[in-house]
């Protein structure tokens, strides 16, 4: 435990990357606190990756537990994949907080704790029946006690703030205690609290105040020996934002209507995690971006598909629990064939089930989860910057080949955030998007000989007047048919159209080894995790050979070619094994599974153990 006051000024070390967690409780503004400690390294040119890890419970008793937020940040000065394993530091912000994270952090490392939320209620709440401060329980880290509350209060005497609105200022005097022992600037924090606070002027100085206490106390307390620095990563050159996942979808999706020069739609109903799509799209007005927030899902899948039919770019967000209430809806969409988006960003079930933690487990719901055949096109993005390529590919498969399409992101990478090099908008490839004109000859489901897609038209277009709906078709006209034949053959004909999608995607990539005794398969947000797991068998010299799939239905025409190649497949991912079932299914394989679903992303660690006893 360090107390007292330096003699001397502390020495600053230089290191690669750091792992922090701010963690309190609901109340304490711990995803606010690492969001600005994420601009702030992002500004300093870091790489970084980020896990916020919110409580289930919307209005869980403060204090408890079921009522700890959480969020995670890993800067670096190389390029990473991934929030890292264990932290290297905690700020706990009462006894909740520290008792649910203590166990995950690095043995020797940093632990910050507000003793002003130590009370002997406060140990209660948290199931407690000792005080862990005044126990041998922390004697493996570096522990610093502070009474932030108090500090807080000296630090704001004299603004007129209730005791209230002045603790609920302690999240910042901790920010400011990491500015200082990290080497972080204070400036970007301090004008964003101007923005954000510029109708209450009383609360701009309160937090600024805050900030800057918490930075000097470090300073002039001589508490701390060391301080940090982690210097710029080398990036690829360019222009970069921090993005979130959801965030980079949202722009996906309006990049995609300025390039198929469509208007989007979205209708949506509110779900979490998905619903900071809906709210970040409803900011792009100027771009003609029509936003619907529906009564209930189903009216937004039904909405969606009429603005299909009209000639929009039409998309619909949700997440597992929406997408069930969707999929009549979808079957419509899939026996019209028109184009829509359906945007799951999974999270984990069934039913209600935790509802703010992330899993992968919708994956058999969106290749197999409507009644009778009905064939759609399934693929995910892989990291927070990637939803905005995920968003632009889902689109462009809808439009060119008039099929529904599922992009399936989840809640890790939906609310994770990282370095995102923009994109050079004249070289991003145009939508394809093509409206029937012409009457001679027109049948509504006539077919594009190369991707078996039918027309799109417009209602209203002169000579063109046709129906559709959900009563099978007959092939060509589209007229309502019950002949038996008429609909094994449309029902094969709406298959082959989705397996046909497999000659317009890109070949599967083996990174790492290219043959050899085993290779593993993922998806999804477990790119990062499984990338520096392989880059740490690799520098240990072991062979592995790795794919990651965008694109899972259809899959890459020559992943079965790669598969004879390998001994054994490994296909980690956050469910109970769908996946690995389909590669079972489709290559007729013993593929392993390597299972999580705890509400948390893989750690490296646990694919680095589970690669080498694969390869032992």
């Amino acid at each position: 435990m360090s107390t007292g006051t330096s003699p001397t000024a502390p020495k600053t070390e230089v290191v690669e990357e750091v792992v922090i967690r701010f963690a309190g409780d609901s109340g304490d503004g711990m995803q606010l606190t690492g969001s600005q400690f994420t601009t702030t390294s992002a500004l300093v040119g870091n790489d970084l990756a980020t896990f916020p890890d919110y409580p289930a419970e919307i209005r869980a008793p403060a204090g408890t537990i079921p009522g700890v937020s959480a969020f995670q940040v890993r800067f670096a000065s190389n390029d990473i994949h991934t929030p890292g394993d264990a932290p290297d530091a905690l700020i706990a912000m009462n006894p909740a907080a520290l008792k649910v994270n203590i166990k995950e952090i690095k043995k020797g490392g940093l632990v910050i704790v507000n003793t002003g939320n130590f009370g002997a209620i406060d140990l209660t709440k948290a199931n407690y029946t000792y005080n862990p401060l005044e126990s041998h329980d922390l004697d493996a880290f570096q522990v610093v006690q502070a009474d932030l509350n108090k500090l807080t209060k000296e630090a704001l005497a004299g603004l007129g703030l209730d005791t209230k609105a002045t603790l609920r200022c302690k999240n910042f005097f901790a920010l400011g205690m990491t500015y200082w022992i990290y080497s972080r600037p204070m400036e970007p924090t301090l004008e964003w609290m101007k923005s954000q606070f510029k109708k209450r002027p009383e609360l701009v100085e309160a937090n600024q105040r805050a900030l800057k206490a918490g930075w000097n106390w470090c300073d002039i307390t001589g508490v701390f020996q060391s301080r940090y620095e982690v210097p710029p990563a080398k990036l690829t050159p360019g222009k970069y934002r921090n993005v979130m996942g959801n965030q980079a979808t949202a722009l996906g999706l309006v990049a995609a209507a300025r390039l198929s020069g469509l208007q989007l739609f979205l209708g949506s109903y509110p779900i979490t995690p998905a619903s900071d799509v809906l709210h970040d799209l409803s900011k792009f007005k100027n771009f003609g971006v029509v936003t619907f927030q529906a009564e209930d899902e189903i009216a937004a899948a039904c909405a969606t598909i009429g603005a299909a039919y009209a000639g929009n770019l039409a998309v619909t967000t949700t997440s597992g629990p929406g997408l069930a209430l969707k999929g009549e809806a979808i079957g419509l969409a899939v026996m019209t064939e028109l184009p829509v988006v359906i945007v799951d960003v999974q999270r984990g079930g069934p039913s209600t089930g935790l509802p703010t933690k992330t899993e992968q487990a919708d994956l058999l719901q969106a290749v197999y989860g409507r009644n009778s055949e009905a064939p759609l096109c399934v693929i995910a993005a892989k990291s927070p910057s990637d939803c905005f390529d995920a968003a632009l590919e889902a689109c462009r498969i809808a439009v060119e080949h008039m099929t529904p399409v599922i992009l399936l992101t989840d809640g890790y990478i939906a609310n994770g955030a990282e370095p995102w090099l923009l994109p050079d908008v004249a070289k991003l490839k145009p939508i394809n998007a093509k409206f029937r004109t012409e009457p001679t000859d027109f049948l509504p489901y006539s077919r594009n000989p190369e991707t078996l897609a039918r027309p799109w038209v417009k209602p209203g277009t002169p000579g063109l007047e046709h129906r559709i709906g959900g009563i099978e078709k007959a092939d060509g006209t589209g007229n309502v048919s019950y002949d038996p034949a008429n609909h094994e053959f449309m029902c094969r004909t709406r298959a082959e159209k989705v397996e046909r999608i497999a000659n317009f995607i890109p070949e599967a990539e083996v990174k790492g080894a290219q043959s050899g005794k085993l290779l593993v398969i993922s998806w999804g947000g477990t790119h990062g995790s499984i990338a520096s797991a392989i880059e740490k068998c690799e520098a240990a010299g072991k062979k592995v050979g790795w794919v990651h799939l965008r694109h899972l239905n259809p899959m890459p025409r020559n992943l079965g070619e790669i598969i004879k190649r390998f001994d054994k497949v490994l296909v980690p991912e956050l469910n109970l094994g769908q996946l690995v079932r389909l590669v079972r299914e489709r290559y007729v394989v013993p593929a392993i599974a390597l299972n999580k679903v705890q509400g948390r992303p893989f750690m490296t660690s646990e694919l680095v153990t589970a690669i080498e006893k694969e390869l032992a």
